[in-house]
């Protein structure tokens, strides 16, 4: 019989939770902003559509809470029980991000709640008012959650001392080199990414011409515009990411690049196989790129593998994770400028076929980029939890059911997947736009061409 082993089954289900959670966490934070752009065009346009844009991504943006809160509670309960020991350690340090977190929630869902159910009450700009506590209450989720992330990469604010946690400096904790780099490039690439499926969602509507295509278009053109923005911005906060790793973190970037010698003018390595002797074969090397990314300059010295025992190397399929993060950021890029380079063409024309269904793609590719962002991050840190501290193998449960619980929560995810599938396809399904418009009040209802 095979040998059982915890901690194996308790990194399978963590993964599993957090790609899980992911999915919902990043609609969570982006949407919001989305929907604060909509009715704030709405407002200063004084167009009905995008006031319409904004009540249905509400709508829908409560479905995905609701999946959210679930299981970003799994996630809570597994830090205690897969990882007791490492939250006997650095559960003192990391409290404080952990209770404001749950905080920035409640705002969130009580002022979610009223502007909900405020929209004929209000205002319009009054209505918009009660979306900023929204908006900062899910960034503000993701802020605190990623310091304990970012705690974990870069621990400091205590003292460790046979095995007891003293001096504890929560602030200081919180507020670790990781950090800033982190926590921006979370944020961002949860924007980027939301305003990407919803471009996906609006190219679709398109595709079919089905509904009020004048709706679709306008809902394409702000999500376009507003993905590609915050793509730009998700590369400039990469750019930095990495140059934070190159002095903070050596083992992670060199992994990321299969980056082995210790040298200036080190080359970025993009694709390609490795063998057995640690050779990069078939790879695209663009030279002196590494050191650029790493210092700015050609001449920057990167530190390699060799350097670094082996017992504490990442794992070096990191650089598939790495490779195809940047691949899928710089195409959604290129994508969403060909959009406006096309929208602002003078011919009119409709959107080309081949145009929409690449939009399409893009949705979810962008949440594939945040999935291989976060395998790059956590993977990419191991063989340690908490960096220089404890190590993965140290702070597992020694517990024998593991591998139940991780079929329990699978079923879990299916079915919560499978609902919210169900749900907000039923949802829209009976609300549909040309239904909407005329209900608003909006001449014509279906807008043709």
């Amino acid at each position: 019989m095979p040998i059982y082993d915890p901690v194996f089954y308790s990194r399978l289900l963590t993964e599993t939770t957090l790609a899980f959670h992911i999915i919902f966490a990043t609609i969570g934070v982006g949407v919001p902003v989305m929907i604060m752009l909509a009715e704030l065009a709405s407002i200063k346009r004084k167009d009905p559509y995008y006031a319409l844009l904004a009540r249905r991504w509400a709508r829908g943006f409560v479905i995905t809470v609701a999946i959210g809160v679930v299981t970003g509670t799994a996630i809570g309960l597994q830090l205690s029980l897969l990882w007791p020991k490492f939250m006997e350690i650095a559960g003192q340090a990391i409290a404080l991000p952990l209770f404001l977190e749950t905080f920035a929630f409640f705002i969130e869902a009580i002022f979610l709640g009223i502007y909900l159910y405020t929209w004929e009450r209000l205002k319009p700009m009054h209505h918009l008012f009660l979306l900023v506590p929204v908006v900062i209450g899910s960034s503000a989720s993701a802020f605190f959650i990623t310091t304990v992330n970012a705690f974990m990469n870069t621990p400091q604010g205590f003292t460790l001392k046979d095995g007891l946690i003293t001096n504890v400096q929560p602030i200081l904790a919180m507020f670790n080199p990781s950090m800033p780099t982190k926590v921006a490039h979370v944020l961002s690439s949860a924007y980027m990414t939301s305003a990407f499926i919803l471009a996906a969602i609006a190219a679709y509507s398109l595709l079919r011409k089905k509904g009020d295509t004048l709706y679709a278009k306008k809902a394409l053109k702000l999500t376009i515009t507003a993905g590609l923005v915050f793509a730009i911005t998700t590369a400039m906060i990469g750019d930095l990411s990495a140059k934070f790793l190159a002095h903070n973190q050596p083992e992670k970037l060199a992994a990321a690049e299969w980056h082995f010698e210790t040298t200036t003018n080190a080359p970025l390595v993009l694709g390609g196989i490795l063998t057995e002797n640690n050779e990069v074969k078939y790879a695209l090397k663009i030279p002196y790129a590494l050191s650029i990314l790493a210092g700015g300059t050609p001449g920057t010295e990167v530190k390699g593998l060799n350097d670094i025992p082996k017992d504490l190397r990442p794992p070096l399929y990191v650089h598939y994770f790495f490779d195809a993060m940047v691949a899928i950021g710089m195409f959604v890029i290129f994508v969403a400028i060909c959009h406006m380079w096309y929208a602002r063409q003078k011919s009119r024309k409709p959107y080309p076929r081949w145009l929409l269904a690449i939009i399409v793609v893009c949705g979810p590719l962008s949440m594939l980029g945040i999935q291989c962002g976060w395998f790059y991050a956590e993977v990419g840190r191991q063989p340690w939890i908490l960096r220089g501290y404890m190590k993965v193998a140290d702070a597992a449960t020694s517990s024998q059911d593991v591998d139940t619980m991780l079929l329990l929560f699978c079923l879990l995810y299916m079915v919560l997947a499978l609902t919210a599938v169900k749900v907000l396809s039923k949802l829209f399904r009976k609300n549909d736009v040309a239904d909407e418009l005329i209900a608003l009040g909006i001449f014509g209802g279906r807008t043709k061409e």
